[in-house]
Protein backbone atom coordinates (compact mmCIF):
# COMPACT_ATOMS: atom_id res chain seq x y z
CA UNK A 1 0.00 0.00 0.00
CA UNK A 2 2.89 2.00 1.26
CA UNK A 3 4.46 1.63 -2.45
CA UNK A 4 1.05 2.98 -4.29
CA UNK A 5 0.84 5.76 -2.29
CA UNK A 6 4.62 6.72 -3.05
CA UNK A 7 3.80 6.25 -6.73
CA UNK A 8 1.43 7.97 -6.75
CA UNK A 9 2.54 10.87 -5.02
CA UNK A 10 5.66 11.29 -7.23
CA UNK A 11 3.45 10.85 -10.78
CA UNK A 12 1.73 13.91 -9.00
CA UNK A 13 4.97 16.10 -8.27
CA UNK A 14 6.38 14.84 -11.78
CA UNK A 15 3.21 16.26 -13.39
CA UNK A 16 3.16 18.85 -11.39
CA UNK A 17 6.86 20.11 -12.51
CA UNK A 18 7.63 18.45 -15.19
CA UNK A 19 8.76 20.91 -17.97
CA UNK A 20 7.07 22.42 -20.74
CA UNK A 21 7.90 23.76 -24.27
CA UNK A 22 6.74 24.56 -27.62
CA UNK A 23 7.62 21.89 -30.69
CA UNK A 24 10.85 23.01 -32.98
CA UNK A 25 10.25 23.88 -36.36
CA UNK A 26 13.26 23.53 -39.07
CA UNK A 27 14.95 25.73 -40.61
CA UNK A 28 17.49 28.01 -40.26
CA UNK A 29 15.39 31.07 -40.10
CA UNK A 30 12.38 29.49 -38.07
CA UNK A 31 11.44 30.36 -34.67
CA UNK A 32 9.60 28.65 -31.68
CA UNK A 33 9.86 29.55 -28.37
CA UNK A 34 8.08 29.75 -24.52
CA UNK A 35 9.48 31.78 -22.36
CA UNK A 36 9.03 33.35 -18.63
CA UNK A 37 7.18 36.70 -20.82
CA UNK A 38 4.37 34.51 -21.82
CA UNK A 39 5.37 34.11 -25.46
CA UNK A 40 4.57 31.54 -26.96
CA UNK A 41 6.02 31.99 -30.43
CA UNK A 42 6.17 29.65 -33.49
CA UNK A 43 7.20 30.15 -37.45
CA UNK A 44 8.62 28.35 -40.10
CA UNK A 45 10.31 31.69 -40.98
CA UNK A 46 11.56 35.20 -38.69
CA UNK A 47 10.87 37.27 -42.13
CA UNK A 48 7.15 36.19 -41.93
CA UNK A 49 4.80 38.66 -41.33
CA UNK A 50 4.22 38.20 -37.21
CA UNK A 51 1.09 37.90 -35.90
CA UNK A 52 -0.19 38.60 -32.37
CA UNK A 53 -2.76 36.53 -31.32
CA UNK A 54 -4.92 37.72 -28.04
CA UNK A 55 -6.93 35.30 -26.01
CA UNK A 56 -10.54 35.40 -24.89
CA UNK A 57 -12.28 34.55 -21.66
CA UNK A 58 -11.46 36.29 -20.05
CA UNK A 59 -8.64 33.76 -18.59
CA UNK A 60 -8.92 31.49 -21.05
CA UNK A 61 -5.45 30.72 -22.33
CA UNK A 62 -5.39 29.45 -26.00
CA UNK A 63 -2.01 28.37 -25.75
CA UNK A 64 -2.50 24.15 -24.94
CA UNK A 65 -5.11 23.84 -28.49
CA UNK A 66 -3.31 26.79 -30.77
CA UNK A 67 -0.49 24.47 -32.10
CA UNK A 68 -3.13 21.99 -33.42
CA UNK A 69 -5.04 24.33 -35.44
CA UNK A 70 -2.75 26.58 -37.02
CA UNK A 71 -0.37 24.26 -39.01
CA UNK A 72 -0.98 25.92 -41.75
CA UNK A 73 -0.51 29.16 -40.93
CA UNK A 74 2.58 28.66 -38.82
CA UNK A 75 4.18 28.25 -42.46
CA UNK A 76 3.36 31.84 -44.13
CA UNK A 77 3.43 33.93 -40.67
CA UNK A 78 4.61 33.90 -37.11
CA UNK A 79 2.30 33.34 -34.60
CA UNK A 80 2.75 35.15 -31.01
CA UNK A 81 0.48 33.72 -28.25
CA UNK A 82 1.02 35.03 -24.83
CA UNK A 83 -0.98 34.25 -21.52
CA UNK A 84 -2.89 37.71 -20.42
CA UNK A 85 -2.32 38.99 -16.88
CA UNK A 86 -3.74 36.55 -13.97
CA UNK A 87 -4.48 34.10 -16.91
CA UNK A 88 -2.72 30.71 -17.19
CA UNK A 89 0.84 30.39 -17.03
CA UNK A 90 0.82 34.52 -16.10
CA UNK A 91 -1.19 33.42 -13.11
CA UNK A 92 1.25 33.86 -10.38
CA UNK A 93 -0.15 32.77 -6.39
CA UNK A 94 1.00 35.39 -4.26
CA UNK A 95 0.66 38.53 -6.82
CA UNK A 96 -1.91 41.19 -6.10
CA UNK A 97 -4.48 41.62 -8.86
CA UNK A 98 -6.38 43.80 -7.11
CA UNK A 99 -5.87 46.79 -10.04
CA UNK A 100 -7.21 44.18 -12.81
CA UNK A 101 -8.71 45.62 -15.24
CA UNK A 102 -9.07 45.85 -18.93
CA UNK A 103 -6.76 49.29 -19.45
CA UNK A 104 -4.01 47.41 -18.17
CA UNK A 105 -4.61 44.43 -20.35
CA UNK A 106 -4.67 47.16 -22.67
CA UNK A 107 -1.19 48.26 -21.63
CA UNK A 108 -0.01 45.12 -21.55
CA UNK A 109 -0.87 44.36 -24.47
CA UNK A 110 0.54 47.26 -26.25
CA UNK A 111 3.84 46.88 -24.21
CA UNK A 112 3.87 43.04 -25.37
CA UNK A 113 3.88 44.60 -29.37
CA UNK A 114 6.93 46.92 -28.57
CA UNK A 115 8.68 44.15 -27.77
CA UNK A 116 8.25 41.34 -30.00
CA UNK A 117 8.61 44.40 -32.97
CA UNK A 118 12.07 44.94 -31.39
CA UNK A 119 12.68 41.13 -30.94
CA UNK A 120 11.87 39.79 -34.54
CA UNK A 121 12.81 43.42 -35.86
CA UNK A 122 9.42 44.61 -37.52
CA UNK A 123 7.92 48.05 -38.20
CA UNK A 124 4.27 46.98 -37.59
CA UNK A 125 2.49 43.56 -36.57
CA UNK A 126 -0.85 41.88 -37.32
CA UNK A 127 -2.96 42.06 -34.42
CA UNK A 128 -5.56 39.15 -33.80
CA UNK A 129 -8.29 39.22 -30.54
CA UNK A 130 -10.46 36.45 -30.34
CA UNK A 131 -13.76 36.44 -28.24
CA UNK A 132 -13.08 38.45 -24.60
CA UNK A 133 -9.46 39.28 -26.45
CA UNK A 134 -11.24 41.80 -28.83
CA UNK A 135 -12.36 43.71 -25.86
CA UNK A 136 -8.36 44.13 -25.20
CA UNK A 137 -7.64 44.22 -29.21
CA UNK A 138 -9.79 46.58 -30.20
CA UNK A 139 -8.80 49.33 -28.03
CA UNK A 140 -5.18 48.64 -28.32
CA UNK A 141 -5.91 49.27 -32.15
CA UNK A 142 -7.29 52.01 -31.32
CA UNK A 143 -4.99 53.41 -29.04
CA UNK A 144 -2.13 52.84 -31.14
CA UNK A 145 -2.68 52.39 -34.48
CA UNK A 146 0.76 53.42 -35.74
CA UNK A 147 1.91 49.79 -33.93
CA UNK A 148 -0.03 47.59 -36.44
CA UNK A 149 -0.82 46.37 -39.73
CA UNK A 150 -4.51 45.61 -39.61
CA UNK A 151 -6.91 44.46 -36.79
CA UNK A 152 -8.73 41.22 -36.99
CA UNK A 153 -11.52 40.33 -34.68
CA UNK A 154 -12.78 36.98 -34.54
CA UNK A 155 -15.80 36.12 -32.18
CA UNK A 156 -15.80 39.98 -32.10
CA UNK A 157 -17.51 41.58 -28.93
CA UNK A 158 -19.74 44.42 -29.31
CA UNK A 159 -22.90 45.66 -27.45
CA UNK A 160 -22.38 42.84 -25.03
CA UNK A 161 -26.62 42.86 -23.94
CA UNK A 162 -27.60 43.10 -27.50
CA UNK A 163 -25.45 40.05 -28.12
CA UNK A 164 -26.45 38.41 -24.70
CA UNK A 165 -30.26 38.76 -25.82
CA UNK A 166 -29.43 37.06 -29.07
CA UNK A 167 -27.51 33.92 -27.91
CA UNK A 168 -30.58 33.73 -25.51
CA UNK A 169 -33.02 33.74 -28.11
CA UNK A 170 -31.01 31.05 -30.07
CA UNK A 171 -30.79 28.80 -26.97
CA UNK A 172 -34.22 28.72 -26.48
CA UNK A 173 -34.97 28.10 -30.37
CA UNK A 174 -33.16 25.43 -30.34
CA UNK A 175 -34.09 23.90 -26.83
CA UNK A 176 -37.77 24.22 -28.94
CA UNK A 177 -36.97 22.54 -31.90
CA UNK A 178 -35.14 19.56 -29.96
CA UNK A 179 -38.22 19.20 -27.60
CA UNK A 180 -35.83 20.14 -24.48
CA UNK A 181 -38.80 21.83 -22.10
CA UNK A 182 -36.52 22.32 -19.22
CA UNK A 183 -34.46 23.88 -20.94
CA UNK A 184 -36.86 26.15 -22.03
CA UNK A 185 -38.63 26.98 -19.21
CA UNK A 186 -34.85 27.29 -17.19
CA UNK A 187 -33.68 29.85 -19.78
CA UNK A 188 -37.11 31.84 -19.81
CA UNK A 189 -36.66 32.36 -16.23
CA UNK A 190 -33.14 33.92 -16.68
CA UNK A 191 -34.54 36.50 -19.66
CA UNK A 192 -35.26 39.42 -17.34
CA UNK A 193 -32.23 39.31 -15.87
CA UNK A 194 -30.15 38.26 -19.34
CA UNK A 195 -32.15 41.54 -21.25
CA UNK A 196 -31.07 44.31 -18.66
CA UNK A 197 -27.47 42.83 -18.28
CA UNK A 198 -27.11 41.18 -14.71
CA UNK A 199 -25.91 37.68 -16.42
CA UNK A 200 -24.80 36.31 -19.42
CA UNK A 201 -27.07 33.53 -21.19
CA UNK A 202 -25.22 30.59 -19.75
CA UNK A 203 -22.23 28.91 -21.88
CA UNK A 204 -23.43 25.63 -21.27
CA UNK A 205 -26.25 26.00 -22.82
CA UNK A 206 -24.73 28.17 -25.81
CA UNK A 207 -22.07 25.29 -26.40
CA UNK A 208 -24.88 22.40 -26.61
CA UNK A 209 -26.95 23.89 -28.76
CA UNK A 210 -24.11 24.62 -31.44
CA UNK A 211 -23.68 28.50 -30.93
CA UNK A 212 -19.88 27.90 -29.93
CA UNK A 213 -18.51 25.38 -31.92
CA UNK A 214 -19.98 23.04 -34.97
CA UNK A 215 -17.27 21.64 -37.02
CA UNK A 216 -14.90 21.21 -33.59
CA UNK A 217 -14.98 20.49 -30.17
CA UNK A 218 -15.46 23.29 -27.80
CA UNK A 219 -11.44 23.71 -26.76
CA UNK A 220 -11.32 26.10 -24.36
CA UNK A 221 -11.50 23.97 -20.77
CA UNK A 222 -10.65 20.79 -21.58
CA UNK A 223 -8.61 19.76 -18.91
CA UNK A 224 -7.13 16.34 -20.40
CA UNK A 225 -6.22 18.11 -23.53
CA UNK A 226 -3.90 20.81 -21.49
CA UNK A 227 -2.80 18.11 -19.31
CA UNK A 228 -1.46 16.03 -22.30
CA UNK A 229 -0.10 19.38 -24.41
CA UNK A 230 3.38 20.07 -24.23
CA UNK A 231 2.86 23.92 -23.18
CA UNK A 232 1.00 23.20 -20.04
CA UNK A 233 1.64 20.76 -17.54
CA UNK A 234 -0.12 20.11 -13.86
CA UNK A 235 0.55 23.48 -12.38
CA UNK A 236 -0.32 25.44 -15.20
CA UNK A 237 -3.42 24.04 -15.19
CA UNK A 238 -4.06 24.87 -11.79
CA UNK A 239 -3.00 28.22 -12.37
CA UNK A 240 -5.23 28.18 -15.49
CA UNK A 241 -8.82 27.24 -12.92
CA UNK A 242 -7.39 30.11 -10.24
CA UNK A 243 -6.70 32.74 -12.93
CA UNK A 244 -10.10 31.93 -15.30
CA UNK A 245 -12.10 32.40 -11.87
CA UNK A 246 -10.14 35.26 -10.78
CA UNK A 247 -10.68 37.26 -14.21
CA UNK A 248 -13.72 36.62 -15.01
CA UNK A 249 -14.84 37.84 -11.58
CA UNK A 250 -12.88 40.78 -12.33
CA UNK A 251 -13.38 41.47 -15.86
CA UNK A 252 -16.58 40.35 -16.92
CA UNK A 253 -18.89 42.87 -15.66
CA UNK A 254 -17.13 45.71 -17.53
CA UNK A 255 -18.10 44.63 -21.03
CA UNK A 256 -21.28 44.34 -19.46
CA UNK A 257 -21.47 47.92 -17.90
CA UNK A 258 -18.98 49.93 -20.51
CA UNK A 259 -19.35 47.83 -24.12
CA UNK A 260 -17.08 48.29 -26.98
CA UNK A 261 -19.68 50.39 -29.24
CA UNK A 262 -18.70 53.18 -26.07
CA UNK A 263 -15.23 52.59 -26.20
CA UNK A 264 -14.61 52.65 -29.48
CA UNK A 265 -16.11 54.41 -32.76
CA UNK A 266 -13.22 54.86 -35.11
CA UNK A 267 -10.07 52.88 -35.87
CA UNK A 268 -7.23 54.64 -38.07
CA UNK A 269 -5.99 50.74 -39.36
CA UNK A 270 -7.46 48.45 -41.90
CA UNK A 271 -9.81 46.59 -39.99
CA UNK A 272 -11.69 43.04 -40.08
CA UNK A 273 -14.38 41.73 -38.26
CA UNK A 274 -14.05 37.39 -39.08
CA UNK A 275 -17.42 35.78 -37.42
CA UNK A 276 -18.72 32.87 -38.21
CA UNK A 277 -22.46 32.52 -39.05
CA UNK A 278 -23.32 29.80 -35.82
CA UNK A 279 -21.81 32.45 -33.29
CA UNK A 280 -24.11 32.61 -30.58
CA UNK A 281 -20.67 33.23 -27.87
CA UNK A 282 -20.61 37.02 -29.80
CA UNK A 283 -23.46 37.00 -31.48
CA UNK A 284 -22.56 37.84 -35.66
CA UNK A 285 -25.69 39.74 -35.81
CA UNK A 286 -24.48 42.15 -33.06
CA UNK A 287 -20.65 42.01 -34.49
CA UNK A 288 -21.79 43.34 -37.77
CA UNK A 289 -24.04 45.93 -36.19
CA UNK A 290 -20.89 47.26 -34.33
CA UNK A 291 -19.17 47.02 -37.54
CA UNK A 292 -21.65 49.32 -39.33
CA UNK A 293 -20.87 51.96 -36.42
CA UNK A 294 -17.10 52.07 -36.77
CA UNK A 295 -15.99 54.80 -38.91
CA UNK A 296 -12.47 53.28 -40.72
CA UNK A 297 -10.88 54.14 -44.59
CA UNK A 298 -10.90 50.50 -45.16
CA UNK A 299 -12.69 47.86 -43.53
CA UNK A 300 -14.88 43.90 -43.86
CA UNK A 301 -16.82 41.50 -42.71
CA UNK A 302 -15.89 38.16 -43.23
CA UNK A 303 -18.75 35.61 -42.61
CA UNK A 304 -17.78 31.76 -42.14
CA UNK A 305 -20.61 29.58 -43.30
CA UNK A 306 -20.00 27.07 -41.22
CA UNK A 307 -18.08 28.01 -38.43
CA UNK A 308 -19.57 29.33 -34.78
CA UNK A 309 -16.97 30.96 -32.08
CA UNK A 310 -13.76 29.31 -33.84
CA UNK A 311 -13.92 30.29 -37.65
CA UNK A 312 -10.44 30.30 -37.54
CA UNK A 313 -10.16 26.99 -36.07
CA UNK A 314 -12.94 25.33 -37.51
CA UNK A 315 -12.44 26.32 -41.56
CA UNK A 316 -8.44 26.90 -40.97
CA UNK A 317 -7.99 26.08 -44.85
CA UNK A 318 -10.31 28.87 -45.57
CA UNK A 319 -9.12 31.02 -43.17
CA UNK A 320 -4.99 30.40 -43.96
CA UNK A 321 -6.07 30.85 -47.58
CA UNK A 322 -7.98 34.50 -46.86
CA UNK A 323 -4.50 35.59 -44.66
CA UNK A 324 -2.12 34.42 -47.28
CA UNK A 325 -4.02 36.63 -49.99
CA UNK A 326 -4.63 39.52 -47.96
CA UNK A 327 -1.44 40.14 -46.11
CA UNK A 328 1.27 37.60 -48.58
CA UNK A 329 0.48 38.85 -51.58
Amino acid sequence: MKTYIIVIVLLLVLMLLFPTWTSSIKGSNSISVLEQVEINGTGHDKENPVIIFVHGGPGCSEIPYAEKYQDLLETEFTVVHYDQRASGKSYHFFEDYSNLSSDLLVEDLLALTDYIAKRLDKEKVILIGHSYGTYIATQAAANAPEKYEAYIGIGQMSNTIESEIDSLNFTIHQALLQGNKEDVLHLQQLADEIKTGAKFTPRNYVNKYGGATQLIANPDGNMLGMLFSKEYNLLDIIRYNYGLSLSQGALLKEVMQHPLPAKVQKLDLPFYFLMGNYDYQTSSQAAKNYFDQISAEKKEFIAYEQSAHYPQFEEKEKFFEWMHATFKQ
